[in-house]
């Protein structure tokens, strides 16, 4: 097996979790997971680990976290999902996508009990269930040991494929909203009450700042019916910006201790909860023994930056400044659009923006523009590759109901990007955003196209 029969392989299963084959199927179920995993000699277990869960800015908190870890000088491994360009970057030890010849290797070593489960009857399967296999495998098999496994949780919490420990170090919950209704709960308190069941007794629980009480009070009630002790950032700590621009945002965190100021380099307001999340959570490691400094928090949270969140890709703040700035955004909810609203406002001054919008067809795209479309000027839209990806025309149809601005469809994210480029001037700010698939593909062309003029003019 070479890495594009080992990414076929995993094609070959529907992604149940994140649904690219169609209309959502029955998630791949614990006891299968549990199964499989019973056949590989349980390679979940054997180090320390942190389980992250939330609606939102699970993936930014778990980048986090683990660059603390990586400072502190730990082995660290980190699962993460949706990946952007490669299904490597779901699993990165100490910071680095695993390579593909270990990727390759491993899928190759587990595939043999993966189809022998099959055979005998357990299943349904799906790519991330076997992806998350493949990651505890490869991490029992890692050299040196991994000593922290940081692990995202897929969709929800008590059901996920990921929420296969017994017990664990810390439980990591960050901002909770209405999502998956259909699965998770109607009410954010039930959402809560979901996404609760990854703690386990005796574990150290983060809760990270929360709009609705309820969460709260969720996440209070299954501490205390398992006695796991719980932090709530926003109660226990007072978070304070100080600086906020197109570098990132430097904040103080100030507790029974005294402030400690911190900075990210990931920009908007919503990252400096997740960034005081991750800081919060590595604190409270500290206080439990673990070999972490503050300055180790204070490095690891000025290197942990991710790609497709609010990213720069020319225009302000890049390396190319007199060209019109291109910002790619993965929100997919409309409490994301609202966070890329409020920092394309604040970080841009509040910019008359060409909206490149694709999503999925399990998304409100009325719902999403409405917190975008105060400072839309166009809207251009289009659909990535991803089979869930809605119709361009069924989203122009939805937002003709709610804007008063001309939309232009087109059919993939190339054809939009030119299409906003046509008359764009330098001072013009291009935002993509609706799902990080479509980010994905608007990165991989503009990088491509500029490839192509780069050669050109050489």
């Amino acid at each position: 097996m070479n890495y594009a029969e080992a990414v076929e392989y995993l094609q070959s299963f529907p992604d149940m979790e994140r649904g690219t084959h169609g209309s959502r199927a029955p998630s791949m179920s614990l006891e299968t997971m549990k199964s499989l995993l019973t056949a590989l000699d349980n390679p979940q277990n054997g180090r320390h680990t942190i389980h992250v869960t939330g609606s939102k800015g699970k993936g930014s908190t778990s980048w986090m976290i683990s660059s603390i870890l990586t400072e502190a000088g730990f082995d660290t491994a980190l699962y993460t999902s949706p990946h952007m360009h490669s299904y490597r970057e779901r699993l990165a030890f100490n910071g680095v996508p695993v390579s593909e010849e270990r990727f390759t290797r491993g899928l190759s070593d587990i595939r043999e009990i993966v189809d022998q489960e099959i055979k005998n009857g357990a299943g349904p399967f799906s790519t991330f269930g076997i992806l998350t296999a493949l990651f505890f495998y490869l991490v029992s098999k890692s050299d040196p040991p991994i000593q922290w496994q940081i692990v995202e949780v897929g969709l929800g919490g008590r059901y996920d494929a990921t929420n296969v420990f017994d017990t664990k170090d810390v439980a990591v919950i960050t901002a909770i909203s209405l999502e998956h209704t259909e699965i998770l709960g109607s009410t954010q308190s039930e959402i809560a009450a979901n996404k609760a069941g990854i703690i386990t007794p005796g574990c150290f629980t983060v809760l990270g700042p929360q709009k609705d009480p309820a969460v709260r009070s969720a996440i209070g009630r299954k501490c205390h019916h398992v006695g796991a002790a719980l932090v709530d950032v926003k109660r226990s700590y007072k978070i304070k910006s100080q600086k906020a621009d197109l570098t990132g945002s430097t904040f103080s965190l100030e507790g029974m201790k005294g402030p400690q100021v911190f900075h990210t380099p990931m920009i908007g307001a919503h990252q400096i909860d997740n960034a005081a999340t991750a800081a919060v959570c590595a604190m409270g490691m500290m206080e439990r023994g673990v070999e972490i400094t503050t300055q180790n928090i204070v490095d690891g949270l000025a290197k942990a930056k991710l790609e497709g969140r609010f990213e720069l890709m020319s225009g302000r703040g890049t390396d190319r400044p007199d060209e019109p700035t291109i910002v790619l955004d993965g929100a997919h909810n409309h409490e994301s659009a609202q966070a890329l609203g409020m920092a394309l406002r604040n970080m841009l001054g509040r910019p008359m923006c060409t909206f490149i919008l694709g999503v999925n067809n399990d998304k409100n795209i009325s719902a999403i523009y409405r917190e975008l479309a105060s400072i839309a000027k166009n809207v251009i839209t289009t659909r990535s590759t991803n089979l869930r990806a809605m119709d361009p025309q069924d989203i122009a149809e939805a937002l003709d109901m709610q804007s008063k601005i001309d939309v232009v469809t087109t059919q993939n994210v190339g054809e939009a990007i030119d299409k906003a480029l046509e008359t764009a001037v330098k001072d013009d700010v291009i935002c993509i955003t609706g799902s990080l698939y479509l980010v994905a593909e608007a990165r991989e062309y503009l990088n491509k196209t500029r490839l192509a003029k780069a050669e050109k003019t050489t």
